[in-house]
């Protein structure tokens, strides 16, 4: 298993399909595997992994399956508030793939599995993602029509309060507009240049004495 810190994820390649099931019924059950389409592969080990990710204390939140080469890429998605450190990754991963070196859902081919976190271009589409984006200047579409950009203040078990920038972006005015769940659509964390240059640019504290 190799481990990537700034990415935050970890892999493992396995070879060759679980051992233990010989002959002609255990080789038809491995094709009738290794036939299914990505998708049917990805819903079959979503019900799979759930449980597993859930009683780690973590969410599942994508599975995708495609092909890589001769062999295919399971990529697995997990997050939790206050974000998912490289201990977590490899702990979920490790328990992942005993799941699946234990059972067959993906038949005799060779897969590469790998656990992740999710990535600044992850949409927004459930309440924990909006609670998480909390800070974060976020531009969703609206159910209604349109879109909007503005700060997410604050999230409840309803909605989301947005901090709006009123006028021109950088003076400092901002109006505030709250939206149920039912009405936005996919949001979107927006990279700000600015406020990393911003950061980088803050002095470092004095040390006292």
């Amino acid at each position: 298993m190799s481990h990537a810190p700034r990415r935050g994820r970890a892999q493992r390649d396995h070879d060759a399909a679980p051992q233990g099931r010989t002959g002609p019924k255990g080789a038809d059950r491995r094709h009738e595997r290794s036939a299914r389409t990505p998708a049917e592969t990805a819903n079959a080990l979503s019900e799979l992994f759930e449980p597993a990710v859930a009683a780690q204390g973590f969410d599942l939140e994508e599975i995708d399956v495609r092909p890589a080469g001769r062999r295919r890429l399971v990529r697995v998605v997990i997050d939790v508030d206050g974000g998912i450190g490289l201990d977590d990754i490899a702990t979920v991963s490790q328990e992942l793939a005993r799941l699946l070196d234990d059972g067959d859902v993906m038949g005799s081919a060779p897969y590469v599995l790998e656990v992740t976190s999710p990535g600044v271009d992850r949409p927004l589409t459930e309440p924990r993602h909006w609670r998480r984006a909390t800070g974060r200047l976020v531009r969703t579409a609206l159910t209604a029509g349109g879109e909007i950009e503005g700060r997410v203040t604050s999230v409840d078990d309803g909605g989301v309060l947005f901090a709006i920038a009123a006028g021109r972006r950088g003076n400092g005015q901002t109006t505030t507009r709250r939206l149920g769940f039912e009405e936005l659509g996919r949001g979107r964390v927006q990279v700000e240049f600015r406020r990393l240059d911003e950061a980088s640019d803050q002095p470092a504290a004095a040390d006292e004495d």
